[in-house]
């Protein structure tokens, strides 16, 4: 059996990063009692025809606006088009996709281009001072809707900035991406910030929560500093990305159950009403490979094994062992509520971060959650059934055809190719090993 082909426990791990992070020292391996195989070949050209046969040319054909640059995501999976307008969370998210696609896995001018073009589009309407960027706008660029207080869009937006001005080796859009996220932290800051976020995640009737601590917000700015600071150093972005470590590691997670609380005190403090008992899954599952890459970046491993053996238990926790695939929300820990929904995204960072702890590790169960997951996915989500190169974005419990059709029609331009592009950069680097 030739090694190239396959990965095998603990002795076929590799790094995940460049030969300059130290390797994880032998003596604090596990040995795998059995040796799971990934057929590392067939996946890595698996997820390559997912991305550039399938993905990538229905964007181009459907969703990319050759006209005005940028993103239309109102579009269903078999390309019938709802209207025109765009999204700022949408922009700013395709911007990354597209500048780290020219950065890492192919470099080629018209995938710039399409960055450049979001870019130019959502900066003709920069907002002043500490405003935000207009959540919905028309095809042209003008405001539809404001943001509403929510710093989400413009934390995606400084993301691709940052990502962009590695593709351009241009620092101002480094400097650019720099004051936003500031800007961000200041109004995240605030005592009063969205008040009503409890009902994103309890529902209509939640209590209203001014000043919540939200994973959510400590996962977007996370992921934006690890990979700003990979670039450059800054004291400023650095001090945001500890905030940001502390904050999840020593406040949102609850040794009680051994779960992360989605929202907290704005001190940091545990509440103590019906937030106590949130726990957002799906932020949970995903915060932790992003941290753990922060880990990484800093070359504490022992800060790895931890945030790994706390990703192992959301993902068996949010498991639904009826049907296959994760939950994404807790609602109650203790009556063990939850909503039954299953999203496309919540399912890929459990893809991305197996494959990250079996990539670095070698763990039996990392890779066991992979295959297991993936196969899961790949049954349930795929569409070419239905005459389509796309996945369901999400469904009901059981991932039904029925219910997606009954979602609001979008495409989903973020999460699933960035689950396709670190997996693949992921095979890749195995396979050279």
């Amino acid at each position: 059996m030739q090694r190239r082909n396959f990965m095998i426990g603990a002795a076929g791990a590799v790094a995940l990063f460049p030969r300059s992070v130290p390797a994880v020292s032998p003596q604090r391996r596990q040995t795998p009692s059995r040796r799971p195989r990934l057929p590392l070949t067939e996946l890595r050209d698996q997820y390559r025809r997912d991305l550039f046969t399938d993905f990538l040319p229905f964007m181009e054909k459907h969703v990319i606006d050759p006209e005005f640059g940028g993103f239309r995501c109102n579009i269903d999976h078999l390309a019938n088009r709802l209207n025109h307008n765009k999204l700022s969370w949408f922009e700013g998210r395709g911007i990354w996709v597209y500048s780290f696609l020219y950065n890492n896995l192919a470099r080629e001018q018209n995938y710039l281009d399409v960055a450049r073009r979001s870019l130019d589009l959502i900066m003709k309407i920069k907002p002043q001072g500490d405003d935000l960027w207009p959540k919905e706008i028309t095809r042209e660029g003008k405001q539809l809707t404001s943001a509403d207080g929510e710093i989400y869009g413009d934390l995606f937006i400084a993301e691709g900035l940052a990502e962009f001005s590695k593709a351009t080796g241009d620092g101002s859009f480094w400097d650019e991406a720099k004051q936003i996220l500031l800007k961000c932290v200041r109004l995240y800051d605030k005592p009063d910030y969205r008040p009503t976020i409890g009902q994103t995640y309890l529902g209509p009737s939640a209590a209203p929560f001014p000043g919540a601590r939200i994973q959510g917000v400590w996962m977007t700015l996370i992921r934006t500093t690890t990979q700003m600071l990979e670039t450059r150093s800054d004291q400023e972005i650095e001090s945001v990305a500890e905030r940001c470590l502390s904050a999840v590691t020593n406040h949102h997670y609850n040794p009680d159950f051994g779960l992360i609380n989605e929202l907290i005190n704005h001190d940091l403090s545990r509440p103590a009403n019906e937030y106590a008992q949130l726990v957002y899954t799906g932020h949970s599952i995903e915060i932790l490979w992003m941290l753990m890459l922060e880990s990484v970046r800093r070359r504490d491993e022992t800060l790895f094994d931890k945030l790994a053996e706390w990703f192992k238990r959301h993902v068996e926790v949010a498991w639904d062992d009826v049907y296959g695939g994760v939950f994404r929300n807790l609602q109650n820990v203790d009556k063990n509520i939850w909503l039954v929904d299953k999203v496309l995204w919540a399912q890929e960072e459990v893809l991305i971060g197996s494959m990250l702890i079996a990539e670095r590790r070698g763990y039996d169960w990392a890779i066991e959650m992979f295959r297991r997951t993936n196969m899961y996915v790949r049954k349930n989500y795929v569409l070419k059934k239905y005459g389509s190169p796309l996945w369901m974005y999400a469904s009901d419990r059981k991932a039904s055809y029925e219910a997606f059709l009954k979602m609001p029609k979008r495409v989903e331009n973020f999460h699933h190719p960035r689950h396709l592009m670190l997996n693949l950069l992921g095979l890749e680097r195995m396979l050279r090993a």
